[in-house]
């Protein structure tokens, strides 16, 4: 039009130049946020980590291996991992059913259940230590049922376990629940009309689709049933070479003054919590891969 500039704009939406911007902001801003997001990380996550390894190793090799190898250490190392390989598999098998049931079906009582799965997240761990405690002591309502029969339930694996898995068992669910409830039931019904069953609509539509948040909270679930201290600190007895996990195990020897002993048994934790976010790692890495050669 004479006598004036016309700003064009595209039919749906802002000016072309202003599309594929998420702000308006300067480089500046931009550069200030990630120095702030990097320091921060590393006073509060790298630093703390750093000084455990240096702490462990201070008094030298031989000093950390000697601490890693001992019986105690050993015997907490293995009750540790048995704990995780049974409270993880169960809590993942509770999680994948839990968030099924909520996100494909209706039913009466759907809220009281999702209130029940975030319940272990507003309990203190020490808290549910003392129910199973109750429930299980010698003294407790359950308790004398089991002695009658041999069982022992509290100072004992079984009474770890269990509160393990109380702990630990929102952590699969609440990462598939919003998952599932987002993508709806289209893909499903329509491998339904095709034919397919249940267990093989789960396996080759549900699965694939949840298969990265189904990962990351095992990861979740298997780094906080390796590293809880509260509920199993009630239940366990404080053991040695029984009934101590490795997070009694270090405090029992920081309360001893053992602190180069103490944080050995603290970086071998780590190493688990690093091994089991490698190995995340690498099967994301591994899946991309494989989706790379197949769009190939």
């Amino acid at each position: 039009m004479a006598g004036g500039i016309a700003t064009s704009r595209p039919a749906h939406g802002a000016p072309t130049a202003e599309r594929g911007r998420p702000t308006s902001e300067s480089p500046a801003v931009k550069w200030l946020l990630i120095t702030i997001a990097v320091i921060f990380l590393a006073a509060v996550v790298l630093l703390p980590l750093i000084t455990v390894f240096v702490e462990g190793l201070k008094r030298g090799w031989n000093v950390y291996i000697s601490a890693m190898t001992d019986p105690d250490a050993v015997s907490a190392l293995k009750l540790t991992l048995l704990v995780a390989v049974i409270a993880v598999p169960l809590n993942t098998i509770f999680g994948i059913a839990a968030s099924w049931l909520i996100a494909k079906f209706s039913f009466r009582g759907k809220n009281l259940l999702l209130t029940l799965i975030d319940l272990p997240f507003s309990v203190s761990p020490v808290i549910a230590g003392f129910m199973f405690l109750l429930l299980f002591g010698a003294q407790g309502y359950l308790g004398p049922w089991f002695d009658e029969r041999g069982l022992q339930i509290v100072f004992a694996p079984p009474g770890i376990i269990l509160a393990t898995m109380f702990v630990t068992f929102p952590f699969v669910a609440r990462e598939l629940i919003p998952l599932m409830q987002a993508q709806g039931t289209q893909e499903e019904e329509a491998a339904a009309t095709l034919g397919a069953k249940g267990f093989r609509i789960f396996w080759s539509v549900t699965l694939p689709n949840i298969k990265w948040a189904l990962l990351y909270g095992l990861v979740l679930c298997n780094a906080r049933a390796m590293g809880e201290f509260g509920a199993v600190s009630v239940v366990s007895g404080h053991i040695r070479g029984e009934t101590n996990t490795l997070p009694l195990h270090v405090e029992i020897l920081y309360n001893e003054y053992q602190f180069s002993a103490s944080f050995a048994a603290a970086s071998l934790l780590m190493l688990l919590a690093l091994l089991t976010l490698g190995a995340k790692s690498l099967v994301e890495w591994k899946t991309a891969q494989r989706n790379q050669d197949l769009e190939g």
